[in-house]
């Protein structure tokens, strides 16, 4: 992040945020005027407008960067790389979930939901002033409450209740803490903080800090209010997980990097550290209880706390080192990219719930689990993929930060974590490696049984092309890191 260079209020600066509140409102006037059976033409509207925000974005990043509208909505290089990263993270989810939401009665009420989500995730990065900021929350929030359980089984109900309960609970926390800074400084915008906040009254000011990253934590899914993760995301359907899982968590995680860089930078109190015990505790938490799920979809839950940690990790020496904005920018972009791969081969199953299930859903397609192994590896920081070069940046950064002891036990979980991925690749390879290695007339009655799972697994063509692509631009943005991290710079 780099200083201002002027205010501006033209409309045109939101631009991409434009885009996709148009795509939004379209797209629910064209669901009202739309037969049920056609209802995939708002579905195209709303990757269209996620695809021009996502271009007008790029734009906009080569520009300088700007405080506009009464400086409360920064444009800089984290909102950019954020904007990017959503509007085209948001069309691939939409692409994803069409499988599950195709022919559904509220089919167009769950793509607006989602696109205004992301409005609020895009938001939460680009707010520049506490007021801005809480109601980015709020935004970010609400659609998904609904999302949670737009499934209406009892799961899903259940899910949805602890989704919101949690919610208003680390909301009200949120806004309390927002009141207390204010009413501590007089202002809620970023820049005036940063001068005030240091001469204030520290309690007023700890419980600031305290309730804001509270609810930043909450949208990321971070330890301790990460509780609501692995039953939302158990609860709803694969594709609505992925969004949830993913989408929020880039505009939360943004938003504490600002926060901690710029308005918390200067106060008595070890800001840095409180974020570092929380990156500590998530990643090591998120590992420990992913170890023994047998669920898919709950393994991942935890797996997307776990990633919390190391995002966090650069959020705790924000403004400390120059490789955090690139670490940031590449590890979200990475992170995105992988996790949306590794749900969609959840989508691509949905009637596999175990790992075990789906490792005999998947005999006889290699390239399936080949592009699965490509994600989960991934996620663990394997060389070529671009998290592995995220988490190589943030490490460097936060050794450039000096905080030491959280580079090594990143360097820990990161090895921890590569055992339960293993347990649910493994025995995919497994089967299908067995099958390669059998004889011809043994290979015919596997192939039978096959047949059978396929009849009661159906492995969906939609979510499966989706793994394979996202494995591909996982590798393809890992090579080509030196390419747009120049260009962001």
């Amino acid at each position: 992040m780099t200083g201002m260079e002027g205010m501006s209020a033209n409309p045109l600066d939101l631009l991409p945020e434009i885009l996709l509140l148009l795509g939004a409102v379209g797209g629910l006037l064209l669901g009202l005027w739309t037969p049920q059976h056609k209802q995939s033409r708002v579905r195209i509207l709303i990757v269209v407008a996620a695809l021009a925000s996502a271009v007008a974005a790029t734009v906009d990043l080569t520009e300088p960067d700007k405080g506009v509208f009464d400086d409360s909505w920064m444009i800089d290089t984290t909102t950019g790389i954020v904007r990017i990263t959503v509007a085209l993270a948001t069309a691939a989810a939409v692409l994803l979930s069409s499988t599950s939401l195709a022919g559904h009665p509220r089919e167009t009420e769950a793509y607006v939901l989602m696109v205004l989500a992301a409005l609020g995730a895009i938001a939460l990065a680009a707010s520049n002033d506490l007021l801005m900021l809480a109601a980015a929350y709020l935004l970010a929030s609400v659609p998904l409450y609904a999302l949670a359980g737009f499934a209406k089984d009892a799961r899903g109900v259940e899910a949805a209740l602890k989704y919101y309960l949690m919610g208003a609970l680390v909301g009200v926390l949120m806004l309390v803490g927002i009141a207390g800074l204010i009413l501590a400084t007089g202002s809620g915008n970023y820049v005036e903080l940063s001068g005030s906040l240091p001469q204030a009254s520290m309690p007023l000011v700890a419980l600031g800090v305290i309730g804001v990253l509270a609810g930043m934590a909450f949208k990321a899914g971070a330890v301790p209010v990460h509780f609501w993760v692995p039953d939302v995301t158990a609860g709803t359907t694969p594709a609505m997980a992925a969004f949830i899982t993913t989408i929020p968590k880039l505009g939360a995680v943004a938003a504490a990097f600002r926060l901690v860089a710029e308005p918390f930078a200067a106060i008595p109190l070890d800001v840095p550290l409180l974020v570092a015990v929380i990156a500590a505790a998530s990643m090591t938490l998120g590992n420990l209880a992913a170890f023994q799920q047998t669920e898919v979809l709950r393994l991942l839950a935890y797996s997307t706390v776990s990633q919390v940690g190391y995002m966090f990790m650069v959020v705790a020496v924000a403004g400390q080192s120059d490789f955090a904005v690139p670490a940031l920018a590449i590890y979200l972009a990475g992170y995105a990219v992988t996790n949306l791969g590794a749900f969609a081969a959840a989508a691509a199953l949905p009637k596999a719930a175990s790992i075990g299930e789906w490792a005999d859903a998947v005999r006889g397609r290699p390239r399936l689990v080949l592009s699965l192994a490509v994600l989960l590896l991934g996620l663990v920081g394997t060389p070529p993929t671009a998290v592995f070069i995220g988490k190589l940046t943030i490490f460097t950064a936060t050794a450039d930060g000096n905080l030491v002891w959280l580079l090594v036990l990143g360097a820990v979980n990161t090895i921890a974590s590569l055992f339960y991925y293993l347990r649910w690749i493994a025995p995919a390879a497994r089967t299908v490696f067995a099958d390669s290695k059998q004889p011809d007339h043994m290979l015919a009655g596997t192939q039978a049984r096959a047949v059978m799972v396929s009849t009661k697994v159906q492995v969906l063509r939609g979510p499966a092309m989706m793994v394979h692509a996202a494995a591909v631009l996982s590798v393809l943005l890992g090579i080509g890191a030196g390419v747009w991290l120049t260009f962001i710079a």
